[in-house]
């Protein structure tokens, strides 16, 4: 996948959030207004966090964000729970948009699986490489890396400092 526009859970993040605001915007649950914006943040934060995470372009920040997206996921489906109870949705509507959220919690877990085993190998997007533009800097200032980490002038052939 190229962008996370092209994700399939993002795309279903995406209908949960029309979902979600749909529901909102009606009374009585639009005259909630702390429950009605919680649950609207927690639906946003799934698409926006798996598309952060997908940007970021290191797999530990990916899988950092995906648990987050995961865990938006989860809110959504608690505060449904309360908005039902409330009387704010029906028993169907609210089932139904918790079944959304599931499935998208499905989905991330099994991609964050995915990248969790030794056989994932996406490409270097997804693997972040280390930042040698200090090591590039140190070798034009006569600098080089010494075995504790640290860096110091580099030796000559006779052992002593240039």
């Amino acid at each position: 996948m190229k962008t996370f526009e092209d994700l399939p859970v993002w795309q279903a993040g995406r209908a949960l959030v029309r979902g979600v605001y749909a529901s909102t915007r009606t009374r009585p649950f639009a005259s909630d207004p702390g429950l009605s914006d919680q649950i609207q943040r927690a639906a946003v934060s799934i698409t926006s966090n798996i598309a952060e995470g997908h940007e970021r372009g290191s797999t530990a920040d990916l899988i950092q964000f995906l648990f987050y997206a995961k865990g938006s996921a989860g809110e959504v489906r608690s505060q449904l729970y309360h908005a039902e109870d409330l009387g704010y949705v029906t028993p169907v509507q609210a089932e139904s948009l918790r079944q959304e959220a599931r499935e998208i919690g499905r989905q991330l877990s099994g991609w964050i699986q995915s990248m969790q085993t030794g056989t994932f190998r996406q490409g270097p997007r997804y693997h972040q490489e280390p930042d040698r533009t200090w090591d590039k800097f140190a070798a034009k200032a006569g600098l080089e890396r010494q075995p504790d980490g640290r860096y110091g002038k580099r030796k000559t052939e006779e052992g002593k400092q240039e």
